[in-house]
């Protein structure tokens, strides 16, 4: 994902609200335009309902913003319905055929509802869905109540794309018996294993027997589903709107979505890494909400004011009464609790000893530290390597002088500096994108100056983002590491810096696929005045970016220069197996001079491929990754015991085999460094990159990208430098 917030957001925009109001006549008879703000305020008299107000105005700014709109017609409408469906009901747990085939007249007319605001459709299958919601909650409790029979020859089919709508009531009872069976099955199994285990480490021990294990294993089943539906019973009519909402929005891209008020706060502090409020993580549990987590750092953890297990009964704001929040949902439950930096907040709360009582706690900043750049030395046969692990490209869009990846990764890289290293590895495994100002500045730390990305708009503008300072922060060797899971603005960097020749990028076959730059598009700046309070956003697919030597990173990604396989390999989960991607294409390269300090391709995969055909874990990771594709094809379970025994000594067999690959242990020494200017670290972040520094150890794939860096730097690299760069 890549957000664009400096430029293109501000000329986007202004041109997509100039396109609104050009329209208005068309599109808002009720709207009034006020002053330079370019919002809209609706008359009073004639204010819709919240729905139809959503449906407008997110199905306006999609035919109207988006980079590549679509044609809103019968066949779009095909499309939303088949999506909306299994959205609500992508189990086939729910819905009869007879309420299917009921929905089924609405299929080639919504696009003709979502240009009159028209929300029947949604109104008949939400009403529906929560009378099948409640039908089955009255009776799933029913049939946990008679025991499984282990013994009998029966397999459930968990295809969901494929498997067809029950018929009947009854059916749809036996469905869900089927699938209680297939859990209480998985339970019962691993109590056995675990009674078995018992008797060996004590002989004395006596095994329990097979009725009290499956009862066992039912009434775990039925309190895991007293929980379902009691997170279900907490979805109200918003929220499954929103999915209605984004059925549509799904249709013009992967990436265009539309986000509730609550959503847009979760996606805010995700890109940012940081948020205001009390520091714990909740989970809704048994109508109270549970503390499940304590952030590091965050004022809860700091003044060890809470622990993990404890209950908040109720909460309070300064000078107010205590609100009761067991029966609240927990977003809203949450919204209470969050607050600015500063004020106070007051929890009553149930502690592990069964003790109530009200703490005050002042809220704070509080940081994702997981979401943050860290680094480490990497030392090898006396030499010493430098790593830097970028989870993501978080900003801070209100204030970009405000902790983000840019200002990170150049700190980090000067603390490495400082310890003189001998090739730096940034490592962009998992890391799905962010801002695309940080991925500039970032690619600029390693080059003179020069373009970094090319960036075609909505209405086919182009631009160039350049990197215009002249310094570099780092002129070593490099290596870029990657995997299926990079994306986005990881792209663009691996991208600009493989075409300057720059850096080496190891990884993956090729890097996810996304080659779009998405906008965040505020509703209530659209409409002022709203009865209806928070209208929420869409993130909105508004641009295509381009390497700076004219091709897409849409579909193709970046496809490294030394390719290792992983567990991952042959499974489909790229931007071309997403539903309804753009397509690839090339546009004119931009003028680039290549890095001064020139790479032997050949030379520097020889060696590579040398030390791959001596492993004895490549051959495993290939077969290991086409066992997972394997697993992932298999939608028949057995509801056998004998037949489950069977599958999974088989499994064990096949795990123990692939254990050996997280027994690789490299030669290297890790040592992990603070954060710059920090000179003291709590004992939490302590532990965790402690336990981040024993993986790395494992890391059969950073290993490698320290052998390269060696590469660059050996005496024999060096005397082929003059050599002409080849990278056939």
């Amino acid at each position: 994902m890549i957000l664009h917030r400096n430029g293109l957001i501000l000329f986007f925009t202004f041109a997509l609200m100039i396109n609104l109001i050009r329209h208005l006549p068309k599109i808002f008879p009720f709207v009034l335009v006020l002053g330079i703000f370019l919002s809209f305020s609706i008359h009073k008299e004639t204010n819709p309902n919240k729905d139809r107000l959503l449906l407008e105005l997110v199905s306006y700014v999609l035919e109207r913003g988006h980079y590549n709109p679509r044609q809103i017609d019968d066949n779009f409408s095909k499309n939303v319905f088949n999506s909306y469906i299994k959205g609500l009901d992508n189990q086939r747990r729910f819905f009869l055929q007879s309420d299917v085939d009921n929905f089924s007249k609405y299929e080639e007319r919504i696009d003709d509802l979502i240009k009159n605001s028209d929300t029947s459709f949604f109104d008949l299958t939400v009403e529906k869905l929560f009378q099948r919601i409640a039908q089955v909650e009255s009776f799933y409790k029913e049939l946990l109540e008679k025991p499984f029979d282990f013994s009998k020859q029966e397999y459930i089919n968990l295809d969901f794309d494929n498997l067809s709508y029950v018929r009947t009531l009854n059916d749809l009872k036996k469905r869900w018996r089927m699938r209680f069976k297939l859990s209480s099955l998985q339970i019962f199994f691993d109590k056995k294993q675990e009674e078995n285990d018992k008797k060996e480490k004590d002989n004395s021990y006596i095994i329990r027997s097979d009725l009290i294990l499956e009862k066992e294993a039912r009434e775990i089943v039925a309190e895991n589903l007293n929980i379902f539906f009691e997170n279900v019973s907490q979805l109200d009519r918003n929220d499954w709107f929103t999915v209605f909402v984004n059925s549509i929005a799904l249709e013009f891209d992967p990436h265009t979505t539309y986000y509730a008020p609550q959503d847009k706060d979760r996606f805010d502090t995700r890109i940012s890494g940081k948020f205001e409020g009390i520091g714990a993580r909740l989970q809704r549990k048994n109508e109270q909400v549970h503390i499940i987590e304590i952030i590091p750092g965050g004022p809860v953890w700091r003044d060890n004011l809470l622990k993990v297990g404890e209950i908040i009964l109720k909460v309070a704001q300064k000078d107010q009464e205590p609100i009761e929040i067991g029966n609240m949902r927990l977003d809203d439950a949450v919204n209470l609790i969050k607050g600015p930096k500063g004020t106070k907040v007051y929890l009553t709360v149930k502690r592990v000893d069964g003790i109530i009582e009200e703490v005050e706690i002042v809220r704070d900043v509080v940081e994702l530290e997981e979401s943050y750049a860290k680094s480490s030395l990497i030392i090898k046969d006396n030499k010493t390597y430098g790593l830097i692990e970028l989870p993501q490209f978080y900003i801070d869009f209100d204030d970009y002088s405000n902790r983000n990846a840019a200002t990170d990764v150049k700190n980090e890289i000067n603390q490495l500096k400082e310890k003189n290293v001998q090739g730096i590895i940034i490592d962009l495994r998992n890391n799905g994108g962010g801002s695309l100002k940080t991925v500039v500045d970032i690619t600029g730390y390693f080059i003179k100056d020069g373009p970094v990305v090319q960036v075609k708009s909505t209405g086919g503008r182009k631009e160039i983002l350049r990197d215009t300072d002249s310094s570099i922060i780092w002129e070593g060797p490099l290596v870029i590491l990657v995997n299926e899971f990079s994306a986005s603005a990881s792209e663009i960097l691996a991208a600009a810096l493989q075409d300057y020749k720059r850096a080496i990028v190891l990884g993956s076959k090729q890097t996810f696929g996304k080659g779009t730059v998405q906008n965040m598009v505020d509703l209530n700046r659209i409409i002022s005045g709203s009865t209806y309070g928070d209208l929420g956003a869409v993130k909105l697919t508004t641009d295509k970016f381009y390497r700076i030597n004219g091709g897409s990173t849409q579909l193709e990604g970046v496809k490294s220069d030394v390719v290792i396989l992983d567990r991952y390999s042959y499974i489909d989960l790229g931007e071309k197996d997403q539903e309804n991607p753009l397509s690839w294409d090339y546009i004119e390269p931009t003028l680039y001079d290549s890095w001064h300090k020139e790479i032997d391709y050949k030379y520097m995969l020889e060696r590579s491929k040398e030390r791959m055909n001596s492993s004895q874990y490549i051959s495993l990771i290939e077969e290991q990754a086409k066992w997972v594709k394997q697993k992932q094809d298999e939608y028949d379970y057995t509801l056998n015991y004998n037949n489950l025994y069977k599958e999974k000594e088989f499994e064990k067999e096949k795990i123990n085999k692939f254990k050996k690959l997280s027994e690789f242990q490299s030669n290297l020494q890790f040592q992990w460094l603070p954060e710059p200017g920090k000179k003291s670290f709590n004992e939490e972040v302590t532990l965790r990159r402690d336990r981040w520094i024993k993986s790395l150890k494992s890391d059969f794939y950073i290993d490698e990208a320290t052998n390269i860096l060696e590469d660059l730097n050996s005496k024999d690299y060096n005397g082929l430098a003059h050599l002409k760069i080849n990278k056939d």
